[in-house]
């Protein structure tokens, strides 16, 4: 039997961006090998089983038993309005915004004719480029999602699906803004789906992660206040579906959650334009 020959990611600093994302990636991999997975992302196993990298400390740090369940739950249902609007637009474009090392666009069963961007700081391009090539229908840009020059990249005849998860909420509201409005003057028709934290959330993160998380809202349709072309189709909350964790102690916890204002922490949303 040949070994797979293993991809160091030694370098990636403990606690740093890149960190995180392989945190996230471990989470989902951890999730695609329990019993009745709700993601069962066997893309981000593969990726795993394939980096070589101080796996253990990482779960003593993650704790997949309580935390690979939102994540999943979260990226599930990004995966469900992403797999409906290819159903209906074959030949769309996509741009996953910050999509750090998420293996969505290996996931989903892409139509033919899809034109997949995932779009990142170059230095996390550069992490992904140790698994992941460039090939006919997928690209890597490696560029702040706040700079300009990037869209000079992607088409425009085409509708355009975009997908921002756990990014919107690091970025100033101003830049939220104008991000926002960049896309929606390039693009002519299509949706946006993104995950919003409430206000709570800078305040929170003053006290514990040192700032870095920059804008909240209670309620994500002021969007359509701020772009009158965005337009709210509908949302949930990160937590919803619960009900589907076989895990007996999470999923009370997580119903716990849901039947208070706690379960409006995290938002997931869907605009169209």
């Amino acid at each position: 039997m040949t070994q797979t020959r293993k991809v160091d990611f030694s370098g990636v600093r403990w606690g740093s961006v890149e960190w995180t994302n392989l945190g996230t990636l471990y989470l989902r991999a951890c999730e695609s090998r329990s019993p009745n997975p709700i993601l069962g992302d066997d893309a981000a196993a593969e990726a795993v089983d394939r980096i070589d990298y101080d796996w253990a400390r990482m779960r003593r740090y993650m704790l997949p038993p309580a935390n690979q369940w939102l994540v999943a739950l979260r990226a599930a249902r990004l995966d469900d309005w992403s797999a409906a609007f290819l159903g209906r637009h074959p030949d769309a474009v996509v741009l996953h915004l910050g999509c750090g090392m998420d293996t969505r666009a290996f996931r989903l069963r892409l139509p033919r004719h899809v034109q997949w961007f995932d779009v990142d700081q170059p230095n996390v391009i550069e992490l992904r480029r140790k698994l992941y090539a460039d090939r006919d229908g997928y690209r890597m840009l490696g560029s702040s999602v706040t700079e300009a020059s990037w869209l000079d990249e992607t088409p425009t005849d085409r509708p355009t699906l975009i997908v921002a998860e756990g990014l919107l909420m690091y970025l100033p509201q101003s830049e939220v803004r104008t991000l926002l409005q960049r896309l929606t003057d390039r693009f002519t028709t299509g949706e946006l789906l993104f995950d919003t934290l409430s206000p709570m959330g800078p305040r929170l993160s003053k006290v514990f992660s040192k700032g870095i998380v920059k804008w909240g809202t209670s309620d994500a349709r002021e969007l359509e206040r701020w772009n009158p072309r965005l337009r709210f189709l509908e949302q949930n909350s990160a937590l919803a579906g619960y009900e589907r964790i076989n895990s007996t102690p999470i999923r009370l916890l997580y119903r716990l959650i849901h039947a208070t204002p706690a379960r409006n922490y995290d938002v997931l949303n869907r605009f169209e334009f």
